[in-house]
């Protein structure tokens, strides 16, 4: 796999940083795809992570929101050890981070059945939504005409 090295821009550009973490998140996306998500819209504007983490008790799972982020951490407790014959359901610690967009906001989590699922909103702000302006026509009969003078 090839790697980039984006400190020059770095040093040249202000107010990118986020561009920039975002293309080597990408960059990195296809090293570990544990736990497996869904990022489903519920609503306009409503949006719903799963992750399964069957295995895993909700103590041993934690839901961090940042500034445009969400980040799931998971590490197994150690118990006695067990002798498998076949161990298919994953037990291994897990970090998995979640960019949000702007006015993305973490609503709740909740764990059932082996799925966590992370209910999210957005709420922009009523300054930031689009609002209709009125267009008001000049009363008829005042318009007025300016004289023209020769040169």
């Amino acid at each position: 796999m090839r790697t980039y090295d984006f400190s020059p821009l770095w040093r040249s550009t202000i107010g990118f940083d986020r561009l920039f973490d975002l293309v080597e998140t990408a960059q990195r996306a296809g090293e570990d795809n544990y736990p497996p998500y869904n990022i489903e819209r519920v609503s306009e504007d409503r949006y719903q992570i799963s992750l399964a983490i069957a295995g895993f008790s909700p103590d041993e799972v934690s839901v961090t929101a940042e500034q445009n982020a969400v980040i799931v951490e998971g590490n197994k407790a150690d118990k006695a050890e067990r002798e498998y014959l076949y161990r298919g359901i994953s037990a291994r610690p897990f970090k998995r981070q979640f960019n949000l967009a702007d006015y993305v906001q973490v609503q709740s989590a909740a764990f059932e059945n082996g799925l966590l699922k992370i209910e999210l909103i957005r709420e922009i702000p009523e300054a930031m939504k689009p609002r209709r302006i009125a267009i008001n026509a000049a009363p008829s009969g005042t318009v007025h005409q300016l004289e023209g003078r020769a040169a």
